[in-house]
């Protein structure tokens, strides 16, 4: 099975199994803050595509600050910190999975302005493949808004350490991906959102 198959497969799987936690989600989030259920931003997909992604809301519409959000954000709703807490945010992707902008595994999209800040000989590979759900740098970082709510400038922390190890981590699986490893990928996340994966991630020291 190609690895287009198999995302459409289960994302139209989960979707149908999931459409009315979904409907209850979006209401949530509504009835908590004044604004739109879903989130859409522009990423970097596919070949440098440019796309709109889609989350659910978890920040205060209109509100105004930097792109990344600690844990304690002010600009974070309470359905929001819930949805980012269980990434519940998430599953209005497998909209974008089903239109083929993304995949369920590959690197995660970044904003435009990011995209910019990789080494361009790790963007070329990291662009190369359609961005995921989910992947290993997911994984490792999935308690990155506690480092950086720990961090004296989280924004500093985000562009100097943090970026460019998820660079180098998206290279990394694009240059090595399986269809085992994406299988791989895809447990290890459910049992980081379940809290059964071990290893938190740490700031690299290198």
């Amino acid at each position: 099975m190609s690895k287009r198959a198999l995302d459409l497969i289960v994302s139209v799987v989960l979707l149908v199994m999931l459409w009315p936690a979904l409907v209850v989600i979006s209401v949530l989030v509504r009835l908590d803050s004044p604004g739109p259920a879903l989130f859409r931003q522009e990423r970097v997909g596919l070949g440098g595509t440019v796309f709109r992604i889609r989350k659910f809301r978890t920040l205060r519409a209109h509100a105004a600050g930097p792109l990344i959000s600690p844990t304690g954000d002010t600009r974070v709703t309470r359905v929001g910190a819930v949805l980012r807490r269980t990434k519940l945010d998430e599953l209005p992707q497998l909209l974008d999975v089903v239109e083929g902008r993304m995949s369920l595994v590959g690197p995660r999209p970044e904003v435009p302005q990011y995209v910019e800040m990789w080494p361009p000989d790790l963007r070329e590979v990291i662009l190369s493949v359609r961005p995921g759900i989910t992947d290993p740098a997911s994984v490792a970082f999935r308690d990155e808004s506690e480092l950086l709510a720990g961090a004296e400038d989280p924004e500093g922390l985000y562009l100097d350490v943090i970026l460019p190890e998820k660079a180098r981590m998206y290279a990394e699986y694009v240059r090595t991906r399986s269809f085992v490893k994406d299988v791989r990928v895809l447990l290890d996340t459910l049992g980081a959102v379940l809290g059964r994966h071990e290893g938190a991630a740490k700031p690299p020291t290198h």
